[in-house]
């Protein structure tokens, strides 16, 4: 089971830090990710990062300002989000897919493992 939390509302050029934990004892075989869901959108990818925190990937929307890390000793996993812009206001959701290796995933479908959301605002 995942958790996010660390949402709100922040000005433009803020900085938010979102956090996911998870349940259970096996966190390191996952492979985990940040979705986002803007209102009449589809739900798209932001951040992945491998079981061991060794690769990382990002949307060319947010590169450069957004990291993802983990933490496996803590069973969570982080999205550092920084010079935020109106655009990326949107429901985030962390999410878990089991990996055969030290992979990084993009597509949702080999997500299997969903958060509930946190909503994220940002407005002046």
């Amino acid at each position: 089971q995942l958790q996010a939390s660390g949402g709100g509302s922040v000005q433009p050029g803020g900085s938010l830090r979102l956090s996911c934990a998870a349940s259970g004892r096996a966190f390191s075989i996952y492979t985990l990710g940040w979705f986002r869901q803007a209102p009449g959108k589809e739900r798209e990818f932001m951040a992945g990062i491998s079981r061991s925190g060794a690769s990382t990937d990002y949307a060319a929307s947010v590169k450069g300002r957004f990291t993802i890390s983990r933490d496996n000793a803590k069973n969570t996993v982080y999205l550092q989000m920084n010079s935020l812009k109106p655009e990326d206001t949107a429901v985030y959701y962390c999410a878990g897919g089991v990996a055969g290796g030290d992979y990084v995933f993009r597509a949702r479908v080999q997500y299997a493992y969903w958060g509930q959301g946190t909503l994220v605002t940002v407005s002046s």
